[in-house]
């Protein structure tokens, strides 16, 4: 099945590739996050609406649908940026303490309230890869309801990281509960969003006679584990724990990272995988 979407005249594109992932729709949380803190909170949502706005028109212009993620990009930060610009001072302040927590519960109603009206966000980027016979097809579907929901998940990691850094703890800026913990899930949630699609591709195939091998739970972890020695890193630098922690944060993700690595003289890993198949969040079966 190599047929390409009617609406995607280029799908083979690097802008069109970007557009066609999931992380396209979340760059402009993912910059408001960088950019926002205390006494940058009109710039911030400035950026995050302007760089929503451009994704949405890009993709429009390029002949894509636009998507559920993206309307919802340009409307929080559109709606953000103006209550900013009109708030008193004492609701501006309340937001400059609170937006991180608002912004990241808006992902989280987002990515469940598309689950719970049966459109899992994902499944938009999805159809920009597949063929239109497979929009419908059971796997799938199912695939971008489980791709959805890891999303979900870590958005509310993310959430309730923030809230507990801000909440409990009173600082905004804390090292762990506001960058490590809610960068963390979103790394993993990328990862799984490239392998599990391939996995159930292959399990596909096998049920169609094809003699394929399936992606090995070892090629996404592999993906993931080399984080655990950057935390490390990264504590040792700033001083944000204890030295022997971010040895063993380091040496941990270094011991893992080479236990899951893909060998590929034994033929796992990348050797396994189908040539010319891409990741994609579609499945096709």
């Amino acid at each position: 099945m190599n047929a390409q979407p009617h609406h995607l005249p280029s799908a083979g594109t690097v802008i069109d590739r970007i557009l066609a992932n999931p992380l396209a729709g979340l760059a402009p949380w993912i910059v408001y996050s960088i950019v926002e803190g205390e006494g940058r909170l009109e710039e911030s949502s400035a950026i995050a609406f302007g760089l929503s706005l451009a994704i949405l028109m890009i993709g429009w212009l390029r002949g894509s649908k636009p998507k559920l993620l993206e309307f919802s990009d340009v409307i929080f930060f559109g709606a953000l940026a103006i209550f900013v610009a009109v708030a008193s001072d004492s609701t501006h302040a309340w937001l400059e303490r609170w937006s991180g927590e608002v912004a990241n519960m808006a992902l989280v109603v987002i990515a469940v309230g598309s689950i719970l009206v049966r459109q899992p966000f994902t499944l938009a980027y999805a159809k920009e890869s597949a063929p239109r016979e497979m929009w419908h097809n059971p796997f799938f579907l199912r695939t971008n309801y489980v791709l959805t929901w890891v999303w979900a998940v870590a958005f509310i990691i993310e959430a309730a990281s923030g809230l507990y850094g801000d909440a409990v703890l009173g600082d905004s800026n804390n090292l762990w509960t506001g960058w490590i913990i809610q960068t963390l899930p979103l790394i993993v949630a990328a990862q799984f969003t490239i392998w599990y699609p391939e996995r159930v591709r292959a399990v596909g195939a096998r049920a169609h006679g094809e003699d394929v091998e399936l992606p090995p739970v070892a090629d996404f972890l592999s993906q993931v584990t080399p984080w655990i020695s950057i935390v490390g890193v990264i504590a040792l630098a700033s001083d944000a724990a204890p030295w022997w922690v971010g040895v063993a944060l380091i040496a941990i993700g270094v011991a893992l990272t080479n236990r899951f690595k893909p060998d590929k003289d034994d033929g796992s890993g990348d050797a396994d995988r189908p040539a010319g198949r891409e990741p994609t969040t579609a499945a096709p079966v």
